[in-house]
């Protein structure tokens, strides 16, 4: 019975030995075996693997993407501007031994690298290249992060720059900068415009002026159109032309008469005396009027009012 009890003890105690030494791996993860300290070359796959109690070590490593956010760093880009940029980090474990061994903690590794090299980014780049051209900045951001981490057994999947914070001051000349630009586009637009209804307005000019009967077609339209309205005055065109031809028609008959000069003043001569015979005696000599300048003068200024 004592041997039999000692038998069963080392039974109890081997299977305790062994069960001590079983683990259990999940899907996602990779098991790296330590034997006295050395690595051991098989990786542990998902599943139920056993391990030497007392003698191994076993270091699970997580095979899933890591998605990391780098804090926001802060410097200025090429063109003299103070800008802070973060960015977010998605990462996995390439080789699990690798990860384990050539690096103490490849997460916070990582973490760093893609720090620096945001900051390097950021002072190789133009503010106008961090607000519209972050694809190319991605790839050359997941390319600074991805050659050290190759050594250390880590993929980088993929590396996006998240937010661009600009000072305020920054933000408001960038708006004055968009508003004179819409506004300059839509001058040119106005412009643009206009000359091209310039162009169909005398190119319908020309069909007018070949068949002048479309111009009382046009005339009859514009009639139409404004009689639609219901409006109380019409108006309607008249033709230039026309007034010019009754200014010219009534451009002699308009013309105001030279003023008349008065007639030269008309000196009485002394006249010869005249006889007159008396009914009763013989014919005496009558004495023709003295006139004077004074006289004369009056008569011509009765003259020219008569006139």
């Amino acid at each position: 019975m004592v041997v039999v009890d000692v038998l069963l003890g080392i039974l109890g105690l081997g299977a305790l030995w062994g069960a001590s030494g079983l683990r259990v791996i999940r899907q996602y993860e990779r098991g790296v075996v330590f034997r006295l300290g050395r690595v051991q070359p098989e990786v542990r796959h998902a599943g139920l693997t056993r391990i030497v109690p007392l003698v191994d070590k076993l270091r699970k490593v997580n095979m899933q993407i890591v998605t990391m956010p780098v804090p926001a760093q802060e410097g200025i880009t090429k063109d003299n501007v103070t800008v802070r940029v973060d960015a977010v980090v998605y990462f996995r474990v390439d080789d699990p031994t690798t990860a384990i061994v050539a690096v103490q903690d490849y997460t916070f590794a990582v973490g760093q690298v893609a720090q620096t090299s945001l900051r390097s980014i950021i002072g190789k780049s133009e503010l106008d290249d961090l607000l519209s051209n972050r694809e190319r900045l991605n790839q050359g951001l997941e390319l600074l992060i991805d050659s050290p981490a190759l050594g250390w057994g880590v993929h980088i999947e993929r590396v996006e720059i998240k937010d661009v914070a600009l000072p305020e001051s920054m933000k408001r000349s960038m708006s004055r900068q968009a508003e004179a630009e819409r506004e300059r586009r839509a001058r040119v637009i106005t412009a643009d415009g206009e000359l091209q209804a310039s162009q169909k307005l005398s190119q319908a000019a020309a069909a007018m002026a070949a068949t002048p009967a479309a111009l009382q077609l046009r005339l009859l339209q514009t009639v139409v159109e404004v009689a639609a309205e219901k409006n109380s005055t019409l108006v309607l065109p008249f033709p230039v032309e026309l007034l010019r031809f009754l200014e010219r028609a009534q451009g002699p008959a308009s013309e105001p008469a030279p003023a008349s000069k008065p007639p030269p003043a008309v000196t009485e001569s002394p006249a010869a005396p005249r006889q007159v015979a008396p009914p009763d005696g013989p014919a005496a000599a009558i004495e023709p009027p003295v006139i004077g300048p004074s006289s004369a003068v009056d008569r011509a200024s009765g003259n020219a009012s008569k006139a």
